[in-house]
């Protein structure tokens, strides 16, 4: 998957191909243009002194897409991403990478929503599973981490987060008929963990 920063796609440098489409006095890519990159990519939008900048589409030939705003060659600002894997990101980028708001829609179909930075879900977030069940709290350079809650449908199990799958004990189950139920045993819930004491 490419939520991670790990498969991120580079984009053809400029300079490569067929263009069409406006220049400026010197002879850059300047206004509205199309570029045909050798190795079968497309870039279809605006340019600024010979760098993306502005709304534009960009292709790959593997079947990915972008769509948004560039600034200085980047995806900058508003955009949606349609991943190799048919994962899809919608929200912001900052210097080419997720970062700020956005949607990730997963090809299993879970989402997460919630805040990036440097490509990582960073910040405040909620991971959606596709049977109704989600996951909420604070991300840090991609891992859950402080309190947080599971909610499914019947229940809810509150605590701090240890990691993306991890709660640390106690934990609190709170039923949708108002029964609490304190956890302190790790057996009687998989995914939580004793802290350790000190």
């Amino acid at each position: 998957m490419s939520d991670d920063g790990e498969d991120e796609i580079k984009e053809e440098e400029p300079t490569l191909g067929t263009y069409e489409g406006e220049r400026n006095e010197a002879k850059q890519r300047h206004g509205k243009g199309k570029n045909i990159f050798v190795n079968g990519d497309e870039y279809d939008g605006t340019y600024e002194n010979g760098l993306r900048s502005g709304y534009g589409i960009y292709k790959w030939k593997g079947g990915s897409r972008y769509t948004g705003e560039y600034k200085n060659d980047l995806r900058h600002g508003q955009g949606y991403f349609i991943y190799p894997d048919g994962s899809k990101y919608r929200g912001l980028f900052s210097e080419g990478k997720r970062d700020g708001q956005g949607s990730y829609l997963y090809p299993n179909g879970d989402i997460y929503q919630g805040e990036w930075k440097n490509d990582l879900k960073h910040g405040k977030g909620i991971y959606l599973y596709k049977n109704g069940s989600k996951k909420t709290g604070t991300f840090v350079a991609g891992v859950l981490q402080g309190p947080g809650d599971i909610i499914h449908p019947d229940h809810k199990v509150s605590g701090d987060w240890k990691g993306n799958t991890t709660m640390a004990i106690p934990a609190k189950i709170t039923f949708s008929t108002g029964f609490v139920k304190e956890i302190q045993d790790p057996q009687f819930f998989t995914g939580i963990v004793p802290v350790p004491q000190p």
